[in-house]
C-alpha cells in the first residue's frame, strides 16, 4: 500500500482527504480499467480510482501536481516490475 500525500486535499463524501492510499496493481485492475471504450487518459484515471478505492470523478478533481505524483508512483511500480524479470 502506497500513501500519496496531497498538496491540495480533495473532498470525498464531504470529508476533506489529505492523502490517498493506493494498493499495488493486479492484472484484473488493468483489465477492469480497459473494459470501457475510453481513451488512454480515462483508462489511467479508472485504474487509479480502482487502486485507491475512490471514484473516477474524485481522481479528476485532484490537483494536477498530485495526479502527477500518482502517475509517477504507478509508472515506477510498473517499470520496477518489468525490470525484475
Amino acid at each position: 500500500m502506497q500513501k500519496i500525500k496531497l498538496s491540495n486535499p480533495v473532498k470525498i463524501d464531504g470529508v476533506e482527504v489529505h492523502e490517498i492510499s493506493l494498493r499495488t496493481p493486479k492484472v484484473r485492475d488493468l483489465i477492469a480499467a480497459g473494459k470501457k471504450n475510453v481513451d488512454e487518459a480515462e483508462k489511467e484515471v479508472n485504474l487509479i480510482a480502482n487502486l485507491g478505492e475512490i471514484s473516477p470523478e474524485t481522481v479528476q478533481e485532484l490537483d494536477l501536481r498530485d495526479y502527477i505524483k500518482i502517475q509517477e508512483w504507478l509508472r515506477d511500480f510498473l517499470s520496477a516490475s518489468t525490470q525484475k524479470n
